[in-house]
C-alpha cells in the first residue's frame, strides 16, 4: 500500500485544490467564525420548542422536580444564543448598509427583545393550529400525539417562529429554520408566507407554500400542494414582488393541487379538488374539480371495463 500512495502527488492535490481558493468564487469566502452556525440554530429550534410547548420537551441534562424551575434559565440562554446569531446574520444585510460592530450589537439585542415579546402571540397561533388539527382530523387520538407526532404542527410552528424573525428583515436565519423543518418533515414553507389562525396541515408530504403567499383563518391543506410562482425566470428582479397566491379563509385545499401566481386568489370559503392546476382567481364558495375521471377495471379474463365516476365518488377518488 505504501507503494501506492505517493506523498508528493497528495501535496500536489491539496495545493491544487488551495490555490483554486483564490480565484474569487462567491462559495470561496472563508470567514468561518462570523457566519451563523446551522447546528447551534437547530439547537434553538429545540430549545424554543420547550417555550412553546413548555409541557413536552425538556432538556435531558438536567434533573428538574419542577419544571417551571427551568423556564427562566431556558429562555435567557435562548435569548443569549439567538442574539449571537442575529449579530452574526446582521452582517449579511445590505439593506441595513454597513454597520459597526456597536451598532450589530445593538440591533441584535434589539431584535431579540422584540422577538421574545411576539412569543405570547406566536403561541396563541399555535394553540389555534393544534385546535384545527384536533377538529380536522378524526384520526388525532389527543393534543398530545398531534404536538409530539404531526409533521404538520411541527413545520408550522417552526415557520411561525422564523416568521417573526423575517418581520424583523433578519437574512438567512429564518430560512435555516424553515429548511430545517423542510428536512424533517418534507413540509417546505417559506418563513415569509402570511398564514393565519387555524391552519391545518394533514399529512404533510410534498407542501410548498411560497415567499409572498397569503393564507386566511381556518385553512386546511393536504399532501402535495403546491401554492407557488408561476415563473421564476425574472430571477432576483422579482425580489419583494408578490409572486404567490392568496388563500381566503376557510378554505379546504386537497391532496396534489396546485395554485399558481401573485395576482390568484382563492376566494373564501372555497374548496380545491386534488390534482388541479389553478392559475387564475376564484370566487368566494367555489368548489374546483377535475372533468369528472373514467375508471378502468381489468377482470381475471382481461375483459376492460369502464366507468365515468360520479361527482361524490370522484371526490373520494382524489382525496
Amino acid at each position: 500500500m505504501s507503494d501506492i500512495i505517493k506523498e508528493e502527488e497528495i501535496d500536489q492535490i491539496v495545493s491544487d485544490i488551495i490555490a483554486d481558493y483564490d480565484r474569487g468564487k462567491n462559495i470561496d469566502v472563508i470567514n468561518i467564525y462570523n457566519r451563523p452556525d446551522k447546528a447551534e440554530v437547530v439547537d434553538l429550534i429545540n430549545n424554543l420548542f420547550r417555550v412553546i410547548y413548555p409541557g413536552y420537551f425538556r432538556d435531558r441534562s438536567y434533573k428538574i422536580y419542577n419544571p417551571k424551575n427551568s423556564f427562566a434559565v431556558n429562555i435567557e440562554d435562548i435569548f443569549y444564543h439567538l442574539n449571537k446569531q442575529v449579530f452574526r446574520a446582521l452582517d449579511f444585510c445590505t439593506k441595513r448598509g454597513t454597520m459597526t460592530t456597536e451598532d450589530r450589537e445593538r440591533e441584535s439585542y434589539r431584535v431579540c427583545k422584540v422577538f421574545f415579546q411576539q412569543i405570547p402571540k406566536v403561541r396563541e397561533y399555535i394553540e389555534s393550529d393544534l385546535l384545527a388539527a384536533f377538529d380536522g382530523d378524526p384520526a388525532a387520538g389527543c393534543f398530545e400525539e398531534i404536538i409530539l407526532a404531526y409533521p404538520g404542527l411541527m413545520a408550522v410552528t417552526v415557520q411561525r417562529i422564523a416568521h417573526e424573525l423575517y418581520l424583523l428583515n433578519i437574512p438567512v436565519l429564518p430560512r435555516l429554520m424553515t429548511e430545517y423543518a423542510h428536512s424533517t418533515t418534507g413540509i417546505d414553507i417559506h418563513p415569509g408566507a402570511q398564514i393565519g389562525k387555524y391552519f391545518f396541515i394533514d399529512h404533510g408530504t410534498g407542501i410548498v407554500i411560497g415567499e409572498t403567499a397569503v393564507i386566511g383563518e381556518n385553512v386546511k391543506i393536504y399532501q402535495g400542494v403546491t401554492i407557488g410562482a408561476l415563473s421564476t425566470r425574472g430571477g432576483q428582479k422579482l425580489a419583494g414582488k408578490k409572486r404567490h397566491p392568496t388563500i381566503g379563509d376557510n378554505v379546504t385545499i386537497y391532496a396534489g393541487a396546485s395554485i399558481l401566481g401573485g395576482d390568484t386568489v382563492i376566494g373564501a370559503g372555497s374548496t380545491i379538488g386534488g390534482n388541479t392546476f389553478i392559475t387564475r382567481s376564484v370566487e368566494a364558495g367555489t368548489k374546483v374539480s377535475m372533468k369528472n375521471p373514467e375508471m378502468e377495471f381489468r377482470t381475471a379474463e382481461n375483459e376492460i371495463r369502464t366507468k365515468e365516476l360520479s361527482q361524490s365518488e370522484e371526490w373520494y377518488y382524489i382525496i
